[in-house]
């Protein structure tokens, strides 16, 4: 049976929790306790595979905060600034600076065929990895079809937002399925292949209305809800997609939800809908 645990590095959002100058409650609260009212952006480590997913601002602290030995591969599931600011990782970790001439650590990157193709578009980081591969510190690969890793086939699909991707780790000697989605499930239906997987995470989606108390969160008519799979959509896809275990992550500051809260809403849908539910914290680790 093929190793695999998942050590969640960040599990916020494009806003971390506290957020600078803020006052709430809920920043009061993380800068007084840390972890696990503490979150930092969205990253992912699989264990066995040794695969990184995304590098948000703080992968550097992250990385260095966990139990990650070894990167076997970095792969990046959409452009956007919150997944991927933080790839300088791979510089600060893999540059020998001392030795001449160096004997850098060169890690494999791989991109899915749009994410690759929006490199070349925003944020420079097309033009980023070129100069990290020029340094020796990563080499780019194109990744349109599985992977064997450790034990393990990865597979890249897109999500109905064709510019993000999602990840699927089946085990090669066996018939364990580990579905990853980091982030934008707006307009997405799970196909009826993915049905049943071990363990399924995904993003939690914007809090139109307050899970506890259906207090309305977001204004009707703002324009983020043509935009974000909201967290009562996503549990509609979590109904199709029927996970044997459910971890909830991309958890955004401004909603204000408490780790008391989130414990008790994991409490709620166990006990309504027969799930079993964790909502994740930065520097959780799920062994399969």
């Amino acid at each position: 049976m093929a190793q695999l645990a998942l050590e969640f590095l960040g599990t916020g959002g494009a806003f971390r929790t506290p957020r600078p100058g803020c006052q709430c409650a809920l920043c009061q609260g993380a800068r007084e306790h840390g972890i696990p009212w503490e979150r930092t952006g969205p990253s992912l480590f699989v264990h066995g595979p040794d695969v990184l997913i995304d590098t948000p601002e703080e992968s550097c602290l992250q990385v260095d905060r966990s139990r990650i030995r070894h990167i076997a591969a970095g792969f990046y599931s959409h452009w956007h600034p919150d997944h991927t600011a933080g790839r300088r990782m791979y510089e600060t970790r893999n540059w020998d600076a001392l030795r001449w001439p160096p004997q850098n650590t060169c890690t494999p990157i791989y991109l899915p065929p749009q994410v690759a193709a929006d490199f070349e578009t925003y944020l420079g980081l097309a033009e980023n990895f070129r100069y990290l591969e020029s340094r020796g510190l990563v080499k780019v690969h194109p990744f349109d079809g599985p992977l064997t890793l450790g034990g393990w086939q990865v597979t890249a699909f897109p999500l109905a937002e064709s510019y993000v991707y999602a990840f699927l780790f089946q085990e090669l000697d066996g018939h364990r399925r580990v579905l990853i989605a980091m982030d934008e499930l707006l307009g997405w239906t799970p196909p009826p292949a993915l049905a049943g997987v071990e363990l399924a995470v995904l993003p939690a989606g914007v809090f139109e209305f307050h899970p506890l108390t259906g207090r309305r969160l977001i204004p009707a008519d703002h324009p983020v809800l043509q935009t974000e799979a909201t967290f009562r959509q996503t549990l509609a896809m979590v109904e199709q997609l029927r996970p044997q275990r459910l971890i909830f992550a991309h958890l955004e500051e401004p909603f204000g939800l408490t780790p008391p809260e989130l414990e008790r809403l994991a409490e709620d849908l166990g006990r309504q809908r027969g799930w079993d539910v964790t909502f994740a914290y930065d520097t959780l680790m799920v062994e399969l």
